[in-house]
């Protein structure tokens, strides 16, 4: 790897739906993609997609909930692929527990998966962009970003914990040219998680085109990135015309 000029959109959470959908998106429009999960080995197959469709994209591992693996992955994608103009948040984390029964230790790796692990990689991408004055991070949220739920405690928590993250951020950051937004996920995706998990689920929903489309989302998220500034969104929820809200 070397520096090519490119610029660089960093996808963590790169994994089948979402996340996938957007490198391949960025990738479509001449970005060098920075695709990461916990494993290298896990997005080479997205990295691989997408040079044969024409782009460029590299995997890396990282895990996010580690200050010193996420301000090292930040140095060398700076060093050796390019400067990040978009970074995008896209960890996952999702338990389901009576509050009774929830651990302590299981609370906080939820909150560390969700939250802590999208400051700090909110927080290095910023310090890599304010100094040039532009660029943009995205995280993306979920039902329960703005929602409790029964059985839900702990994952509510740390989305409104990630919510509130970039919500100051934004206002800090807009002022500075860094465009910060949040993406609420209200809806069941499509994805062959969830057709394995609920097969019936899926194939009405499908059916119907009441199942959010990651390559829909991914539209979204590019458009985030290119709204101009005197229109900048903070915030925006997708979900299928048929989702109860």
């Amino acid at each position: 790897m070397s520096d090519n000029g490119n610029k660089v959109a960093l996808v963590v959470g790169a994994g089948d739906g979402t996340g996938g959908a957007v490198a391949c998106r960025f990738a479509q429009e001449g970005f060098t993609v920075c695709a990461t999960r916990r494993s290298a080995e896990a997005v080479e197959a997205l990295c691989g997609e997408i040079t044969a469709a024409g782009g460029t994209a590299y995997p890396f591992a990282v895990d996010a909930r580690d200050e010193t693996e996420v301000t090292a992955l930040m140095d060398r994608i700076e060093a050796e692929v390019g400067p990040i103009e978009v970074c995008v948040f896209n960890v996952g984390g999702n338990v389901r527990f009576p509050i009774t029964e929830m651990t302590a230790e299981t609370f906080e790796r939820t909150w560390r998966t969700t939250c802590f692990a999208a400051f700090l990689v909110g927080r290095e991408a910023a310090a890599r962009m304010v100094p040039r004055g532009h660029g943009t991070i995205i995280f993306t949220g979920a039902t329960a970003s703005v929602r409790g739920c029964s059985g839900f405690a702990a994952f509510a928590a740390a989305k409104h914990g990630k919510r509130a993250l970039a919500q100051s951020m934004a206002r800090e950051l807009g002022p500075k040219g860094i465009h910060v937004a949040h993406v609420v996920i209200d809806g069941v995706i499509d994805t062959q998680a969830v057709k394995n998990r609920m097969p019936d689920l899926y194939e009405d929903r499908r059916s119907k085109e009441a199942l959010l489309r990651p390559d829909a989302i991914a539209e979204v998220y590019w458009h985030i990135h290119t709204q101009p500034r005197s229109a900048w969104a903070w915030e925006m929820d997708l979900r299928p015309w048929a989702e109860p809200w």
